[in-house]
């Protein structure tokens, strides 16, 4: 591929192909059946047939489309078993890898937003790039004074690409069903889309950065790289080793998980309550697990190393003190304030009505994690929560139906849920009524 596809036409094929290939592929599967192959063999090979093509449809075409995938990534862990598994590799890659950005684009948008002699400000400067995301990917360099820094590309034409794939992966919202099942698709793209004027903007997210790299600058559990330079299209930042949270999750051992997990529900809520910001894209390709400068083994000294702050939700007051108020209320089994509390922040429409009680019996599954001392995130927990809401014949999915999600709590509920998912997928064990009691407002009744 010489470069980012950019005609609407050409990107438009590309993502029609995903619904219409699974189509062909089933066709292909029923072939097998009356050939003698085995229900299960084909279901299995047609699953990892669709998982390939997805990730190289959405791969190659970056943009929208790979921002959509990665963002699919992080909610693996609640399809079925027999879904997710084909699904789970495909996916993971695209938090990681994809195809790269040719030299010379690279070369050109660097010379553009830097100058003719941007070559001068570096030391050193490697051409193949270290990681590629959504809209852009990173090169590894040492800036003039010697520091060892991470260069961050934006793709030409990536505001385009964005707006055209979810636009068009809008369109195809309904057809995708088949390929995920148990996952809304048409919301999440709606909100992805709304984010995208954000993302581009790396003068906005360098701020961002700085604002979080200033409060963690001293802190034992969370590293933030320092910005160095930005220019539009182009953000330098410094460089960061660790592990992968996408191989903690693959191969990384339970003490590693369970470190990696605390830290991440650490993050999640000590991020807004001390910098009035909440980082909003929680998946793994994101995030490092960083082993103690000492040497040691022991992952208890461990700390998380977060990047990538081109979406946040600014929260200058910190998380909403009405969720932490809510979610202690629910687990004390107060069902009529916890009603009368939802439906003045407009959870509850003003034309429905609904029982208290069963209301306060949808929530407690769920928000199961924060009544315990430690709680072990697991997939199977996880697909138990999805298939009890997304079962049309559940009570839950019926009460579910009828609650509403403000608009101001959209994001917030997103980057919970997708959270949420990575814990699910390290299968950490995970004390997170300590993280709310010491950082949602509203939580501790004592504080």
């Amino acid at each position: 591929m010489s470069d980012l596809p950019r005609k609407a036409v050409t990107r438009t094929a590309r993502l029609a192909a995903l619904p219409l290939g699974f189509a062909g592929r089933a066709t292909w599967g029923l072939g097998k059946r009356i050939g003698g192959k085995s229900a299960e063999f084909v279901a299995r090979e047609l699953q990892e047939r669709t998982a390939e093509q997805l990730f190289k449809v959405l791969g190659e075409l970056k943009g929208g489309a790979m921002k959509f995938g990665q963002a699919l990534s992080v909610f693996e862990s609640a399809l079925p078993e027999e879904v997710a598994g084909p699904y789970r590799a495909a996916l993971t890659k695209l938090q990681e890898a994809a195809p790269p950005m040719p030299v010379r684009t690279v070369h050109g948008v660097l010379e553009e937003r830097l100058g003719a002699e941007w070559r001068e400000l570096f030391l050193e400067f490697e051409d193949k790039p270290a990681a590629a995301a959504s809209i852009g990917q990173v090169h590894r360099a040492v800036w003039h004074d010697g520091r060892e820094v991470a260069v961050k590309v934006q793709y030409p034409g990536a505001g385009e690409a964005l707006l055209s794939d979810l636009a068009q992966l809008g369109r195809f919202a309904r057809l995708l069903g088949p390929l995920l099942p148990g996952i809304e698709v048409k919301p999440l793209i709606a909100e992805l889309r709304e984010r995208v004027a954000e993302e581009l903007d790396y003068a906005l997210e360098a701020r961002a950065q700085r604002e979080h790299a200033e409060v963690f600058a001293d802190d034992p559990d969370v590293v933030v790289p320092e910005v160095v330079h930005q220019a539009e299209q182009v953000l330098v930042t410094g460089w960061m080793d660790g592990i992968p949270l996408a191989e903690v999750i693959a191969d990384g051992s339970p003490e590693e998980r369970d470190r990696a997990g605390q830290l991440l529900a650490r993050f999640l809520f000590s991020g807004p309550a001390r910098t009035g910001l909440l980082h909003a894209d929680p998946h793994p390709g994101n995030f490092r697990l960083l082993p103690a400068g000492d040497g040691s083994d022991d992952p208890a000294g461990w700390r998380l190393g977060v990047l990538d702050f081109g979406t946040v939700d600014r929260l200058p007051g910190g998380l909403p003190e009405m969720i932490g108020t809510c979610l202690r209320m629910a687990l004390a089994g107060e069902a009529d304030p916890v009603y009368a509390l939802l439906r003045s922040e407009g959870f509850v429409k003003e034309s429905v009505a609904l029982d208290p009680d069963e209301v306060l019996e949808y929530l407690l599954p769920i928000i199961e994690p924060a009544e315990a001392e430690s709680f072990v995130f697991t997939r199977g927990w996880m697909r138990t929560q999805a298939a009890r809401i997304a079962d049309p014949r559940s009570p839950a999915h019926q009460l579910g139906r009828q609650l509403n999600l403000p608009p101001s709590y959209l994001l917030i509920h997103r980057v919970t849920l997708s959270t949420i998912g990575v814990l699910c997928q390290l299968n950490a064990t995970v004390r997170l009524r300590e993280e709310l009691t010491a950082w949602l407002p509203g939580f501790d009744p004592e504080g």
